[in-house]
């Protein structure tokens, strides 16, 4: 909870402005009951009709004050809560942006997006309560113990024996919430996981008629959700009975002492009517503390989830290497090994290195270990041992912005938003108009663009469902070469290309892409035919290196792929 002060930091003069409305408004309030016994004790028999019209009126302004306070710090509480509540979502979102993918990897896609809505809506909701009836709750305890003491003190003692019992119920079972309400917030991870899944496979589930099957799927998990909303409901929501028994009791012994008092002439009717007024408005505000206390546990429990990613120490370091740019190898790979997990390597002892300008072929079965090369390079996860250089520097010399910058990127399954297809391909850049057609004329995608009537002003459908597999594909190619980075990953972008498409990418990408190294990551060969250096990949290790030719010759496991793809002939 330490962070959530942190936050509030910077409204702490306007939470201080509020708070004080807010107990004057509450002060106010607690006058009312005090004022009405002095009517109905002192100025009612004494038959002055200005005395009592000065204290009606006097009643009347009480409440008007209370309500124009709890209305204006109750507007100010809640833009408090609201400001806060967007600086604290925005830094998750911008903390989750820059995690290390070893770090999403164990938080999971479905954990973060739960932490962004769900645990962020359960922190804004205690802080905007704990404004409006943090403040309030607490006054009208204390306040109206103090008049009742003041007025009668035997009554007052008669109340004040319920609240350890009151105190002792709310602390007990408040100390179970937090456990159970991180379950629960578990418990939606794995919901939003699965309906994650579902809403990005929704096609194949129908193609394969799994809609049964998904609603199975969903109704174990949310089921196990409602059991633990139950139970946490269950156990949390016995505080409102047994403190509304208590107070009860204590109201009934109040009115049964009371009865006994006004006989005895030890008080007054009008003395009893006020204490039942203040029983009320302290009953009132033990039933707000207790709901303090229920929205504390939820809160805790998400402020805890939310400060796990925000403290999340940066795993992304810079160090010093003065090394001399290296003319002859660009991209270097020196003894490379890397695992996931830490057991078997995924990456073993990878050496290769390419030249400037360079273009590499990178083929393997899945699971070989190709993609994890592209994530190794591109610094998304770091080798376990081993150097990596870029333009003989290590890549750990590069900051964050200057690595990035280098690469261009197209991925089988990369995304497209909802927005013309220009803005696509210029991903928020400052690229002319001139180099996003350039562009998309090397990546192919120049002649189906402009036939549409719109042209580059397309709207694409979130994730690009209203083009085709190789259109959308395209429009990744040529988002990637936009910039003309120093470095071009296709990491099997092009698997939905017929082959003379893919020909003629390649040929655009080798004429007018000089100077850029190109990796190509693929599952048929005619893609890295050509390239001037190809990795054969399996399990991790490299089984052969080579141009094609010398892969047919040396390679038998490179020469059966291209066999059984093209029975060794390609489209050139």
């Amino acid at each position: 909870m330490k962070f959530l002060i942190k936050y509030l930091e910077p409204f702490k003069q306007r939470m201080l402005l509020g708070f004080s409305i807010k107990v004057s408004g509450t002060v106010a309030e607690l006058f009312l009951p005090y004022i009405l016994t002095h009517i109905l004790d002192n100025v009612i028999g004494t038959l002055q009709i200005e005395k009592v019209v000065f204290f009606g009126v006097l009643m009347i302004i009480c409440a008007a004050a209370a309500c124009a306070g709890n209305i204006i710090a109750n507007r100010m509480a809640a833009k408090v809560s609201k400001d806060f509540s967007k600086k604290m979502r925005k830094d998750l979102f911008e903390k989750t942006l820059y995690l290390s993918a070893s770090d999403t990897d164990k938080f999971t896609i479905p954990s973060l997006e739960s932490r962004i809505t769900s645990d962020t809506y359960n922190v804004h909701n205690f802080v905007s309560m704990m404004q409006r009836m943090g403040v309030r709750a607490p006054i009208l305890l204390i306040g109206g113990m103090g008049i009742s003491f003041f007025m009668d003190a035997r009554l007052a003692l008669v109340m004040l024996a319920t609240l350890p019992f009151i105190f002792v119920t709310v602390y007990s079972i408040s100390k179970k919430g937090v456990p159970l309400y991180t379950e629960v917030q578990h418990r939606v991870d794995k919901m939003v996981r699965v309906v994650r899944e579902d809403t990005q496979g929704i096609r194949v589930i129908k193609a394969l008629s799994k809609n049964d099957y998904e609603n199975r799927r969903y109704d174990e998990v949310n089921l196990a959700l409602s059991n633990e909303e139950r139970k946490a409901g269950a156990i949390m929501g016995s505080v409102n009975p047994i403190m509304m028994l208590l107070m009860n009791l204590g109201i009934t012994a109040v009115i049964a002492l009371s009865a006994f008092t006004v006989a005895k002439g030890y008080s007054t009717p009008a003395t009893v009517i006020a204490f039942v007024q203040y029983f009320t408005l302290i009953s009132m505000a033990m039933m707000v503390i207790s709901r303090i206390f229920v929205m504390y546990t939820k809160c805790a429990a998400s402020a805890e989830r939310i400060a796990e990613v925000l403290e999340t120490p940066e795993s992304f370091f810079v160090t010093e290497d003065d090394s001399p740019d290296d003319d002859e190898n660009f991209i270097c790979f020196k003894n490379i090994s890397f695992s996931y997990l830490g057991r078997k390597n995924n990456i073993e002892n990878l050496s290769v290195s390419v030249p400037k300008g360079g273009t590499l072929g990178i083929i393997g079965a899945t699971g070989s270990g190709k993609s994890t090369f592209v994530k190794l390079l591109m610094r998304a996860y770091e080798a376990n041992s081993g150097t990596i250089k870029i333009g003989g520097k290590d890549i750990t010399a590069y900051s964050r912005k200057a690595l990035t910058d280098m690469f261009g990127v197209a991925l089988q399954n990369d995304f497209l938003y909802a927005d013309t297809i220009e803005e696509n391909i210029r991903f928020g850049r400052e690229l002319s108009f001139e180099e996003i057609k350039r562009a998309a004329k090397i990546a192919q995608a120049s002649d189906f663009i402009e036939a549409f009537p719109e042209g580059y002003n397309h709207i694409i459908a979130p994730k690009g469902t209203n083009l085709s597999g190789g259109q959308r594909q395209r429009i990744l190619i040529a988002r990637a070469v936009a910039a003309r980075p120093d470095i071009i990953i296709l990491d099997d972008s092009s698997s939905a290309l017929d082959y003379k498409t893919d020909a003629a990418l390649r040929k655009a990408l080798e004429t007018e892409l000089f100077g850029s190294c190109v990796i190509t990551v693929a599952q048929r060969v005619s893609s890295v035919k050509n390239c001037e250096r190809i990795l054969v990949l399996d399990e991790g290790k490299v089984i052969g290196s080579g141009t094609h030719e010398e892969l047919m010759e040396s390679c038998p496991e490179y020469r059966e792929i291209s066999d059984s793809q093209m029975g060794g002939a390609f489209v050139d």
